[in-house]
């Protein structure tokens, strides 16, 4: 086992985690133990009453943060013809049809979120060893199997993100930059929580979220009370 590093160990030292912290205590928390050297990314992380291993009790959805993500997602967009063209407008990163395929069948990686038409997806789909453990392939679901190219696009570019529950029945996704400051973290946040919320699927019974926890990359988690209003 690797020993932490100093200053983990010190922000370590400002978190109580026999207590539940609320919502701007967690965020303003998260800023303070992030790392003084870099723009910490700023995490959230729930504990789900589910069991991912049956169908009806995964949880899976997508929301539009609405101060983003602090980072500009490079989107790749698999299509053809008029729908390509009209990707490349939306600002898609990277856009094509069977050669686009190959090349990420290949290992190529250089792109954040996947959307695609449904025409190609009779394709697309043998990538699923390639982008189901990346969390990317695309789904009609969330929003990124579809003929609509430029909203998808338009989207994710300003800010939407997917998340999934694991196996262990975690739920893991990002709520911004320590940078954000306390308001937009919490917006964020609130923003998540609501959707995790909303997701709930109907086949879960008994507590939904078991407990949360907020924490800046490579910073210590923050106990959150995540049915505490998200109060300024």
């Amino acid at each position: 086992m690797s020993k932490r590093s100093k200053a983990y160990r010190d922000a370590s030292q400002l978190v109580d985690r026999s207590q539940l912290y609320s919502p701007i205590e967690a965020v303003r928390l998260a800023q303070k133990t992030a790392s003084k050297n870099t723009d910490s990314t700023i995490d959230v992380v729930f504990k789900l009453g589910v069991d991912p291993r049956h169908a009806d009790q995964s949880v899976r959805s997508t929301v539009i943060l609405p101060h983003g993500t602090g980072k500009t997602a490079r989107v790749l967009v698999f299509a053809n013809g008029d729908k390509a063209e009209a990707a490349r407008e939306a600002g898609a990163d990277i856009v094509g049809g069977d050669e686009l395929i190959e090349e990420v069948m290949g290992g190529r990686q250089d792109f954040d979120a996947v959307v695609a038409t449904p025409d190609l997806m009779g394709k697309v789909g043998r990538l699923g060893r390639v982008l189901g453990p990346r969390g990317l392939m695309p789904n009609p679901k969330t929003g990124t199997v579809t003929m609509d190219v430029v909203k998808a696009v338009s989207d994710i570019k300003g800010g939407k993100i997917e998340f999934r529950v694991d196996k262990h029945a975690n739920l893991h996704t990002v709520i911004g930059k320590a940078s954000f400051g306390d308001d937009k973290l919490l917006e964020n946040f609130q923003a998540v929580l609501d959707e995790v919320q909303r997701a709930k699927p109907s086949a879960s019974k008994g507590r939904y979220i078991i407990k949360a926890a907020i924490s800046a990359t490579q910073g210590p988690g923050i106990p959150v009370d995540a049915a505490a209003k998200a109060d300024k």
